[in-house]
């Protein structure tokens, strides 16, 4: 197969690029990767009333953050009328397309009807040209929308690469309309001429395409083109398992990039929903192309579990470059106003919290105390601020002076101090947090007070003790 795939993510501009998108997207970009072929991205834009710049942007927005680098494109649908209008003409001069004047209400009385029967509400070919058929003539004043013939007989069938054989007796299929009454053609022709024309040898997308599929092979079939290989794969579920919504964490992948995630925790994550590669999870993208197929692609559902994806997050942020680290969290302490530069180093700072936390919100979030003032609760100052502790707190700030400011020093002056006043470390070393930081846990006293550095330890346990 090497240097002849080709797939496609062809996402439609009329929202942002979802959690389920964003997987269909990586194994589409896996496959192309692991086979040395193209991946082309294509924008299906041609529901105009609800297809947005804004929702073009953000699924580019998200296929950069994720890193997913496309060969080709994007390639809009919206730019490629003149070709689907030429294809529509072709398939009427063949006769494998004609025109159906029928109005809304008579399609509509068409289906009541229909059920009464208790039949499967389809169109029923009344302006289908047939031989030996007398047409009804055309309605004056109204623009017809363009029908495509339909196979009667026989069926269609292909091999899924993920669910396996699938057949769909033709008779089950009506006439699909290809181009509306003001000439724009449908989104299911729109599809077939692009994966045409792109030379597509691979739909891999979501199984909520399973019922286009037979229609989009015949008119690629009328078309005279080659098929593609289909791959449909099964949807999300959050843990109830109901369909993935907001409610389950099924919002645009930049929000999780606003909350602090990392791009390879989340392509992780999404690489392991729904595919496997024995028990292997953790691995990064060269690896995860080089492993990708599709015949360990689960055919039921994956659920969405946003615990596995902090875990996940969490250990990319240990094992990330901490100056990158430093670089995402500086604009969000400074968003929620503070001043980074002005107080104790950053990037010692994350090497002494980033195994603590799971996002790199949550980890400007544990630095704020260190870059402002805090307040403690006079509650916590009383408890842990006794007249037991206060002499060894006094011994203990006269030698912040002339420490050598290292924390093997700092810890072996806590320990003289709790050894001449008989107290344990965390007598001592609870109140140094609550004075330096309003919070009784922190990482290791000596390590947090290295860190502050010496004046600011100063200035404030002067201010409070």
């Amino acid at each position: 197969m090497t240097g002849s795939v080709r797939t496609r993510f062809a996402p439609s501009p009329t929202g942002y690029l979802h959690i389920g998108g964003a997987r269909t997207a990586l194994f589409a970009w896996a496959y192309a990767r692991r086979h040395h072929g193209r991946f082309v991205l294509r924008i299906e834009d041609t529901d105009r009333e609800r297809s947005t710049d804004e929702s073009v942007q953000a699924i580019l927005d998200g296929m950069r953050w994720l890193g997913l680098d496309y060969d080709e494109g994007p390639h809009f649908q919206t730019q490629r009328m003149a070709r689907y209008r030429e294809l529509i003409e072709t398939l009427r001069a063949r006769d494998l397309a004609y025109p159906c004047y029928c109005s809304r209400e008579e399609l509509d009385a068409m289906r009541a009807s229909q059920r009464a029967q208790g039949l499967k509400p389809r169109y029923d070919g009344t302006w289908r040209p047939e031989p030996g058929k007398l047409l009804p003539p055309p309605p004056a004043g109204v623009e017809p929308v363009i029908r495509f013939r339909n196979p009667t007989t026989g069926s269609v069938v292909w091999d899924d690469l993920v669910k396996g054989r699938i057949e769909v007796a033709n008779a089950e299929l009506d006439d699909l309309i290809i181009a509306r009454a003001d000439g724009s053609p449908t989104y299911n022709f729109c599809v077939v001429v692009d994966d045409l024309d792109m030379a597509i040898t691979h739909v891999i997308r979501g199984d909520d395409h399973v019922n286009n599929t037979p229609r989009q092979i015949n008119i690629l079939s009328a078309l005279g083109a080659r098929l593609p290989h289909y791959a449909h794969v099964p949807m999300i579920l959050g843990a109830d398992g109901e369909r993935l919504s907001k409610r389950h964490g099924a919002v645009s992948v930049m929000q999780y990039a606003e909350e602090g995630y990392l791009p390879e925790a989340m392509l992780n994550y999404l690489a392991r929903l729904g595919w496997s590669h024995g028990d292997d999870e953790i691995f990064d993208m060269p690896t995860f192309a080089r492993w990708f197929d599709l015949e360990h692609i689960a055919r039921s559902p994956a659920q969405f579990d946003p615990r596995k994806l902090a875990w996940l997050n969490a250990h990319y942020l240990k094992t990330a470059d901490p100056a990158r680290l430093v670089d995402a969290v500086m604009p969000r302490l400074v968003a929620i106003g503070l001043s980074p530069h002005e107080g104790p180093a950053l990037l010692p700072l994350i090497l002494l919290y980033r195994d603590r936390v799971a996002t790199l919100n949550e980890l400007a979030d544990v630095l704020k105390p260190y870059y402002q003032l805090v307040h403690p609760e006079p509650a916590l100052l009383a408890q842990h601020l006794s007249d037991a502790v206060r002499p060894a707190l006094a011994a203990f700030r006269q030698r912040l002076p002339a420490i050598d400011w290292q924390r093997e020093a700092l810890n072996a002056a806590l320990k003289e101090v709790i050894a001449a006043h008989r107290l344990k470390m965390p007598q001592l070393a609870i109140p140094l947090r609550v004075l330096l930081l309003g919070q009784t846990q922190t990482p290791s006293i000596d390590a947090v007070l290295e860190v502050f550095g010496r004046e600011r330890v100063i200035t404030r346990l002067d201010r409070l003790a």
